[in-house]
This record gives C-alpha cells, structure tokens and sequence, in this order.
C-alpha cells in the first residue's frame, strides 16, 4: 500500500511555507512566514508543532532573521542574531531538538568573518537539518516497524506524524511503514487533552492514509489494555535524558504505567536529535506550563467555572523503567538504555 504524507515545512529561498495545524481538521490552510518573529509566534501557538519539526522551523527562522539584518561589521551582525536566536529559543522550553538546532546554528554563526557568507551558510546549515531529520525518520520508521506484526492493533497518544516531524514521522512513521510494507493494522489514538492533537491531527493523518483508526478518551486507554484488545503502545518524545527518561505529552506516564500492569509493549520512537545527554535523568527536563485557557476553553468554548485554579503541564516524564524499547536511527534501544544511550550519541 502507498501511503501519502503531507509536507507540513517547505522552504521557499526566502520565506518558508508551513501547514497551519492549529485549523486542523476543518481547514488545509498553509502559511507563508517571512519574519522569524512570525516563526516564533507560529511555534508557541502550535501553528506549528512536534519536537522534530520544531527543531526545523527554528532553524528557518534562524535563518530568515540572519538574511533580513543589515550590518557591515561580523561584530554587529552576531548582536542582532543573537537577538534572533533567543527569541526563537524563548518559544517551547521543552523541546530538545529546538536546541539541538539551535546550538548547530550557533556554531555556524561562529565561523568565518564575511556576514554574507554566514548568512548563506545558516540557510545552508537549516536545509541540512530539515534533510537530516526527514531521513533520520525515514530509517526509524524501518526499525520500528520491525516490531509491529501483521494484525495488530497499536495504541498511539498526541501526534508524532508527518505533521509533527517534517519526514515520515516518529510513532505514526512507524505505522505508516509498516502499512507500506502490506502489513493490516489498526490504531487505536488518544484524543490527547487539552488541544486534542490525536483527534484533531493523528486521526487526519490516518484517514488520509487510509488507516482504519478509532479514536478514544485518554481514560479509556486502560480500558481497553484490560482487555486484550491493544497489542503495543508507541508515543514520540520532545526529549530523553542520559538515562532514557522521557518527556512527551502529558499522559504518556499514565500510558506507560498502564502498559507496564498489562504487560502490553512500550515503546519510544525518536531521532537521536532528540536525547539530550546533559541531563542525568528526567527530572532535569524543563517542563512547559501553557495557559490555562487549554483547558477551560475548547476552541473558544468555556467548559469550566470563570476564575477556577487551574495547573497545564503540557508534557510529564516517564522513567526509563517503564519503556520496553527506544526506536531511532540508529537502531532499537533495549535493556540498560542509559549505557545503550551512550554508545550512540
């Protein structure tokens, strides 16, 4: 089966082009951005989102900031591009491949003395990202479709398709392969609270692929694990410790704990761009706190009392006791995944 993906990032020489998914499912509208502060805004505002697309859009806007600067001098340009940088840096604390594209860019930046050719070597350094983390999710895909059997049915939380990846995806990216390769599977998609990523984007992604899925509440998942009917649980990640700890979105915990008590398998697919090898273990791993209209709102709608208390985690963290296996690149991560983390970053 042929599976078609939506190409949520394209670069256009001087503005970049991105699929607008906070208007998903209703409207396919597609943004064309030309300032790195609109970059900005569409990430904080999860026009655009996913940590691997994240990464990517940042780096764009990196790079459109550097290309929009006026400055004869190297030590003028790297003032204004640092302001640059921390405005896209400021966006999502959470997400290790905003930094990891970050501090590639950085780098960039550091080198040579002619501002031109900095500015040239930072779109060139972006467009390297982008095709780096298309194919980085084109081989995990492989990988982790190894461990998905024909028939299954496979239990997927938020979003870590195409949409959110700018390549094959992650979690989805490995169901989509899988699907390529003649395999019949099902998917069972959290709708993911407060901003129902899995209703409103998974489910749009595998209705487009033609992939039988059936959206659930994130309460039923154990439901449903009790009775025999999920085969294995794949979720992306926004950043792993040295430990193999994982951020994702909130109620990925949850999901792993229920997994754990059903022997159902867990698994992590993400690109090595991912794993953050500073961090000791998963309580280091700054957590987004988003406002509190995620939850008493939805899309406008007040659901709750005016004035009520309210506390918006937008990822927790599982430990790595907890996770059956890491999909990445580079291969599947099983057993100590900290000493397996080490050997490939």
């Amino acid at each position: 089966m042929k599976v078609i993906y939506t190409s949520p990032i394209d670069w256009l020489g001087d503005r970049i082009r991105i699929l607008d998914q906070s208007k998903l499912p209703d409207e396919e509208t597609y943004l064309e951005l030309e300032n790195y502060r609109d970059v900005a805004s569409a990430i904080t505002e999860l026009k655009i989102r996913g940590a691997p697309a994240i990464g990517v859009v940042g780096a764009y806007g990196i790079a459109l900031g550097a290309l929009k600067i006026e400055s004869e001098t190297k030590a003028s340009f790297r003032k204004k591009l640092d302001e640059v940088m921390g405005t896209i840096a400021a966006t999502r604390p959470t997400a290790r491949n905003l930094f990891w594209a970050l501090q590639r860019m950085q780098k960039v930046a550091e080198s040579g003395d002619d501002v031109n050719k900095i500015k040239s070597a930072l779109v060139a350094e972006a467009v390297k990202i982008h095709a780096e983390e298309k194919e980085a999710t084109r081989k995990l895909s492989q990988f982790g479709a190894e461990l998905i059997r024909d028939g299954d049915i496979v239990l997927v939380h938020c979003n870590a398709g195409p949409l959110a990846t700018a390549g094959y995806g992650t979690a989805l990216g490995i169901v989509l392969l899988a699907v390529e390769q003649g395999k019949k599977l099902r998917v069972f998609a959290t709708e993911t609270r407060p901003v129902l990523q899995g209703a409103r984007l998974t489910c749009w992604e595998l209705r487009k692929a033609g992939i039988p899925v059936t959206l659930i509440a994130d309460s039923a998942a154990g439901y449903f694990m009790q009775r025999g009917e999920i085969n294995c649980v794949i979720v992306g990640a926004d950043r792993i410790a040295a430990n193999g700890d994982t951020a994702n979105k909130i109620g990925t915990y949850t999901l792993a704990v229920l997994a754990r008590e059903n022997n159902v398998p867990f698994y992590v697919a993400a690109s090595t761009s991912t794993i953050d090898p500073s961090l000791a273990s998963g309580e280091q791993v700054p957590i987004e706190q988003r406002k509190p209209e995620e939850i008493t709102h939805i899309r406008g709608v007040p659901i709750a009392p005016e004035g009520i208390e309210v506390q918006n985690p937008a990822f927790d963290v599982t430990p790595h006791r907890y996770i059956t296996a890491i999909i990445t690149e580079k291969g599947i991560i099983r057993g100590e995944l900290g000493e397996a983390i080490r050997g490939i970053t």
